[in-house]
């Protein structure tokens, strides 16, 4: 998931050290960026469908959980302090590493996995969508591909033997039995298969190491590996809703680009054409996704980072925007250490994580939170925990979560505004760490309510006293409730 960033804003939370390092390298979809909208009317629907959801798992897990390293990236040779390599008997040797992260495989038998526990775990959470990894950059298929050995049910995985084996096709059932949607993250770039890194070449950086142009029929074998791997997907695990596509590089890119950057890296680098090469990979998005659709009608493609219409919705990564966007979005954000699996992970309070999906909620997006299992098949406790807190949170005041849309002023003081179709608003009070006291009224600036409105606690029966005056609706709140509501993350106030 992570590629180099240009601008870290809008976080949330105080971001740690190795947070900041996960950040450089990650992948930024900016407010600004052109969207493409979709003319499919399934997808159209399903695409409103999924904007009422509002809050998702997101799981990195691979072979690499073994080593409780950042996935995939050490593989890579662009220089990045976030993915140095530190793991194996002779990190500093490229080859040798190599060898030994790719025999990971060998090791990887995650006994403990109970895609159950999980899916329960989500439900309860208040989660409505799983987007797994069923493989990422370094090519390790966590699905039982007939197209590659370096999976998790070829023989040499010790994992192959157990029932569960085939972990997509688990996790997908379990969580589909809990009324989630099932989303499948595929990388497009594969180092590890020979028509996409040539074991003849050396790898140069993360992208395809031979000209495509100059090699057509060793570039159509890789489209072909890659077209079938994700037809399998959509083929044999049931219902998918979402294709969530990673490894946005991997992308038609017109000759004019690739010339101007070719210029622009002579005049500006004494080695020549060395750094964030651009090639044209063009992997035939589009004819992929009218086959992918024949499979799974209103299927959500997600091309991120391609502008064009394959990318139905934007992710912004580990970052929150500033204001609501005018299309569909979704952050995905760590819940604690790094997208994969680390030793000793510190994940955010039951607050941070609340108050970020109340954000995100109310700027018209939806939250798609991750946790990365552990190399032995489980959750860390602390993520039972915080999704434990988020779920009492929501049995509460789900209703000003789920179904609802961005309204104006989406967030004004520390108060976010959400709204429904049926003229309910409300209004949602983040409560601070450490927070004594509460003003005695909330004025909801420019808001004019009919007179036969009323303003509610959600969880209460308490109808609250409310006046207009020039300035917007001004709320009451009553005293003999303080104590309570400031033992809440965030209390909610309906008005109807």
């Amino acid at each position: 998931m992570n590629i180099k960033m240009y601008r870290l804003r809008s976080l949330l939370m105080p971001l740690t050290l190795t947070f900041i390092c996960q950040l450089v390298g990650a992948q930024a979809i900016y407010e600004d960026e052109r969207y493409v909208p979709e003319t499919d009317p399934l997808v159209l629907e399903k695409l409103e469908q999924w904007q009422d959801l509002k809050f998702g798992l997101l799981m990195h897990w691979g072979t690499y959980s073994q080593w409780g390293i950042v996935e995939s990236w050490s593989l890579c040779p662009e220089e990045y302090g976030w993915c140095e390599r530190t793991k194996g008997s002779n990190p500093s040797d490229y080859n040798t590493y190599k060898k030994e992260y790719e025999g990971l495989q060998k090791t990887f038998n995650p006994v403990k996995f109970d895609p159950d526990k999980w899916a329960k775990a989500a439900k309860n959470a208040g989660m409505k969508y799983v987007v797994f990894t069923t493989k990422h950059h370094d090519g390790f298929s966590m699905f039982d591909s007939k197209y590659t050995d370096y999976k998790i049910t070829d023989p040499k995985t010790p994992f192959s033997t157990n029932p569960k084996a085939n972990i997509t096709k688990e996790i997908f059932n379990s969580f589909r039995e809990q009324g989630l949607w099932a989303g499948a993250y595929f990388s497009k770039p594969d180092w590890n298969t020979p028509t996409y890194w040539d074991p003849y070449y050396p790898p140069r950086d993360r992208n395809v190491n031979y000209e495509p142009e100059a090699n057509p029929e060793k570039w159509q074998s890789y489209i072909d590996f890659t077209h079938n791997q994700i037809l399998e997907l959509l083929t044999d695990y049931g219902k998918v809703d979402i294709l969530w596509l990673d490894g946005g590089w991997v992308a038609k890119t017109p000759k004019s680009e690739i010339t101007n950057w070719y210029e622009q890296q002579l005049v500006n680098n004494d080695n020549g054409y060395l750094k964030n090469r651009i090639v044209n990979q063009d992997i035939k998005m589009d004819e992929l996704v009218v086959k992918a659709r024949e499979k799974q009608p209103g299927l959500i493609v997600v091309d991120r980072a391609v502008h064009g219409k394959n990318q139905n919705y934007l992710t912004p990564e580990n970052r929150v925007p500033e204001k609501p966007l005018p299309y569909p979005w979704e952050s995905c954000i760590i819940a604690g250490g790094g997208w994969s699996y680390s030793f000793d992970a510190k994940y955010m309070s039951g607050r941070e994580a609340i108050h970020t999906l109340v954000d995100i909620v109310a700027k018209g997006g939806n939250l798609l939170l991750n946790v990365a299992p552990s190399s032995e098949g489980e959750w860390d406790e602390g993520a039972y925990k915080l999704l434990n807190e988020i779920g009492n949170w929501m049995s509460v005041n789900k209703e000003a979560i789920y179904g609802t849309r961005s309204m104006a002023p989406f967030k004004f003081d520390n108060v976010c505004v959400t709204a429904k179709p049926d003229g309910s608003v409300y209004l949602t009070y983040l409560v601070e760490k450490g927070q004594t006291s509460l003003p005695t009224e909330i004025v909801f600036p420019d808001f004019k309510p009919k007179r036969s409105v009323k303003a509610q606690l959600l969880g209460t029966k308490q109808k609250l006293k409310w006046t207009q005056k020039e300035d917007g609706m001004v709320i009451q709140l009553p005293n003999d409730m303080s104590v309570k509501l400031l033992d809440t993350e965030a209390f909610v106030i309906k008005i109807k």
